[in-house]
């Protein structure tokens, strides 16, 4: 998984968690119904936004859910899954910018990608990723060839970058790329009216996005000698900060302007959790409450007392089996996760939660305060009661 929106599931709330969960299942088996099962592994977080997107527009929101089968990810069991157009455009716009990810790469001689036997197959699955992609966006009325032309300049607009070189002209093929995406969402919810500010939208998330991987590669490119915008064109961490402050600004200002049939989830993912990834890349706090004082679980004050642990465990074959889906996906170190035999919730060591460290803050009424603006919640419904 990759992505720079990674929510906490405890800010999120159950019902957000499991709209959530169910777009990134559906993004996951859209690559796999219509490219296979390697197409996987470019389901990340930031591309099942377009799936959020789409339903949240919807005349029915909610409508467009089928149940998947067992699935490892879910300890074997059945879920409610996003489908349909929202999930396939998800699918074509991470299949396209995966494949430039890959061959950037590749360019870069990263890793075992320096090595021209790998670095072969590599740029033939880019290039099946890329038509992959192209025949899904055609199938939802959606033209790579966008995605394509971003990708393509952005090389040439890195090879004369240099120091003096404004950071928002290397910032702007990933910004055009991301405006069409989040507006072609728009097209297929049977909104024209919300093209205009989710074009916005988008592209001050593709700028956001550019310049938070920058300033989170910052220290390993130095020490690999690897191309850095940041490092490139001399900007310091003051700007990027200031630039990306301001993106998470102006997304919230244009979906303001978008007609939503449900945003709960969307602007729960937008408005609330993007200043989360700033905080996240500049490493600064990014909580607004205070410590309080731990009550323990079931007493006055306290978190009520946890589940017993389920009786109904899984056989050793089965449970070895969902334990190899859970290594083979990093659930076992990077999230929360059923024990494959005895159905024990527990948490990897990487559970990704920006709570640490403030206590039990991470309730319904951080959704507003931790926006910094009063009134940023009027007339939204984000899984919050403030």
């Amino acid at each position: 998984m990759f992505g720079m929106v990674r929510p906490c599931r405890h800010r999120l709330g159950e019902k957000l968690t499991a709209q959530w969960m169910a777009h990134l299942c559906g993004l996951c088996l859209a690559l796999r119904g219509d490219h296979g099962q390697l197409a996987r592994i470019v389901t990340n977080y930031d591309g099942l936004l377009i799936s959020v997107l789409t339903e949240a527009q919807a005349e029915h929101p909610g409508t467009g859910r089928r149940t998947a089968g067992p699935c490892p990810l879910r300890g074997m069991r059945t879920a409610s899954v996003a489908h349909g157009e929202g999930a396939r455009l998800a699918a074509a716009v991470s299949l396209v910018l995966a494949s430039a990810k890959v061959r950037d790469h590749v360019t870069d001689g990263d890793g075992m990608l320096a090595r021209k036997p790998v670095a072969l197959a590599a740029r033939r699955v880019a290039a099946s990723w890329d038509r992959a992609g192209a025949r899904t966006g055609s199938d939802v009325g959606f033209d790579t060839a966008v995605l394509v032309d971003a990708v393509d300049r952005q090389t040439g607009i890195e090879t004369l970058a240099g120091p003096g070189t404004p950071i928002l002209t290397v910032t702007e093929p990933t910004e055009t790329a991301t405006a069409a995406a989040f507006a072609h969402t728009a097209v297929l919810a049977g909104r024209p009216r919300n093209a205009v500010p989710l074009a916005e939208a988008g592209r001050l998330f593709g700028r956001l996005a550019h310049l938070l991987d920058a300033v989170e590669d910052r220290e390993a490119d130095a020490a690999s000698g690897a191309w850095n915008p940041l490092t490139a064109t001399g900007t310091p961490l003051e700007e990027a900060r200031r630039l990306a402050d301001d993106a998470v600004h102006g997304i919230r200002l244009a979906l303001k302007e978008v007609e939503f049939s449900d945003g709960g989830l969307a602007h729960r993912l937008l408005v609330h959790e993007l200043p989360n990834s700033v905080h996240r890349a500049f490493g600064t706090v990014s909580c607004a409450h205070g410590t309080g004082p731990y009550a323990p679980p079931g007493t006055p004050g306290g978190p009520p007392p946890s589940e017993p642990p389920r009786r109904d465990r899984r056989g050793l074959l089965a449970g070895c089996a969902v334990w190899l889906g859970l290594a083979c996906t990093c659930r076992l170190c990077c999230d929360s996760y059923e024990d494959p035999w005895s159905r024990e919730q527990k948490h990897g060591p990487c559970t990704n939660c920006d709570c640490s460290g403030c206590g039990d803050c991470c309730n319904c009424c951080e959704c507003c305060n931790c926006c910094g603006e009063d009134g940023c919640c009027d007339g939204c419904d984000c899984g919050c009661d403030c």
